[in-house]
């Protein structure tokens, strides 16, 4: 994800020390960095990287007006006021992307420590990142799978009940004086386990079905009044919390009615009601990019690209597309050379002068770590497989059974109907 993405920005002052006075602009939050831009020239005052950040709080100017101060390293102090649509919404999102950035720092300053392992590492995270994305996918197709079941479940105990039916039906449709007609309301044995075991089968995957937990910024309705919480990723629908683990809202599966990406780092999703006003939150994460994918498998007719997604998709998409090809030829290189223990000769002069340099500076370690995550991935692609062609021959057993079903109760009108 770039970090020219503009995250959020707001109408607002800054005030410039040198010449004691505020100007007006508009300050606007990157993924990694915080910019403010005047009004008149759009020049740009303040460009100062969130890792640099030390301090963030709320004062008052003059005792008087709200602001927000951003204490920098080297004491260097910015003072920002008039912000809209009010002080707390705009620190709330800068804290949250801050602690976000200073929390994932340690990892990132390991990474810079070992430059000649760079190629390396980014090949494993990489196919990591894969190899979690394809486990959550599992766990969603996993739990739609139990799902179908219940239904086929469901669907024999309406064609038993209706086979009970069909009996009563035949019994008052044969005259009084018939002897055998006693003998119709005997019913399965089996019937009635059976609805235990369809609510057995319910039971959610995992320990609470959950596939994802963010922190993030939460807004309901409007954007002028937001706080710190946490969204929820279940399989079996949203979660939103507040900073004390309250739940807020949940949102089943089938009731979610629209969920809107205004960015990478920023969803709406709403639920709607007759008569009675909609139920919609607005999400704002660091780590909106790691769900956004979930989001997509779960709700794939739901979920709804905007303009500004939809830019950054297409502007960032090529290069990322482009890189993950060259990395997974990289890999699959690496893979064949320390399988044989000696580099391929025949195209080498071909190959792109990267793809040699990142050959030369992957280790034996990382080329069979590589290799174990790639067989991993290989396995959970085949299973996923597995499992949707089991789910395509469940739905169409479904589709058979409702039709059947459907029939059946047709019949059973019409005897009905001649009954009364």
């Amino acid at each position: 994800m770039s970090s020219d993405i503009c995250v959020h920005s707001w109408p607002c002052s800054y005030y410039l020390d040198l010449e004691k006075r505020w100007v007006p602009g508009k300050l606007s939050l990157m993924p990694h960095s915080l910019k403010f831009n005047t009004d008149r020239a759009g020049e740009a005052l303040v460009g100062l990287p969130l890792s640099s950040i030390t301090e963030i709080k709320k004062e008052t100017s003059h005792f008087i007006f709200s602001a927000i101060t951003i204490l920098e390293k080297g004491h260097l102090k910015h003072w920002f006021s008039s912000l809209r649509p009010s002080r707390n919404v705009v620190f709330n999102v800068i804290e949250h992307f801050w602690r976000e950035l200073l929390l994932s720092q340690p990892g990132a300053t390991a990474d810079a420590t070992s430059s000649t392992m760079t190629r390396g590492k980014e090949l494993t995270v990489l196919m990591a990142r894969s190899q979690r994305r394809l486990e959550d996918t599992a766990k969603v197709l996993n739990h739609q799978g139990e799902q179908l079941d219940s239904v086929m479940r469901g669907l024999e105990k309406m064609e038993s009940d209706l086979d009970v039916a069909d009996r009563l039906l035949t019994e008052l449709e044969s005259p009084s004086w018939w002897p055998f007609s006693s003998k119709l309301w005997k019913t399965p044995i089996e019937a009635k386990p059976r609805e235990g075991a369809s609510v057995a089968g319910c039971e959610p995957f995992g320990k609470e079905g959950i596939v994802i937990k963010i922190p993030a910024v939460i807004s309901q309705r409007t954007e002028s009044h937001t706080k710190p919480g946490r969204l929820t990723i279940l399989v079996s629908g949203l979660e939103i919390h507040d900073s004390n683990s309250l739940l807020l809202h949940r949102f089943e599966r089938e009731d979610v009615d629209d969920i809107k990406v205004h960015s990478p780092y920023e969803v709406s999703i709403r639920q709607r009601f007759i008569g009675k006003p909609d139920v919609a939150y607005r999400v704002i994460s660091a780590k909106m990019p790691e769900v956004i994918p979930i989001l997509e498998v779960q709700f794939s007719k739901k979920i709804e690209l905007l303009e500004d997604a939809l830019v950054l998709r297409s502007t960032g998409t090529s290069s990322p597309a482009e890189r993950s090809c060259s990395v997974w030829h990289a890999a699959s290189g690496l893979m064949g050379c320390a399988e044989h223990h000696e580099q391929p000769t025949e195209g080498w002069e071909g190959r792109p002068l990267q793809l040699q340099r990142s050959q030369m500076f992957l280790s034996e370690g990382e080329a069979q770590e590589l290799t174990q995550i790639l067989s991993k991935l290989k396995g959970l692609a085949l299973d996923a497989e597995t499992e949707l062609e089991r789910q395509d021959e469940a739905l169409d057993g479904i589709t058979a059974a409702v039709d059947r079903a459907t029939l059946t109760m047709d019949k059973h009108n019409r005897r009905m109907r001649k009954l009364t």
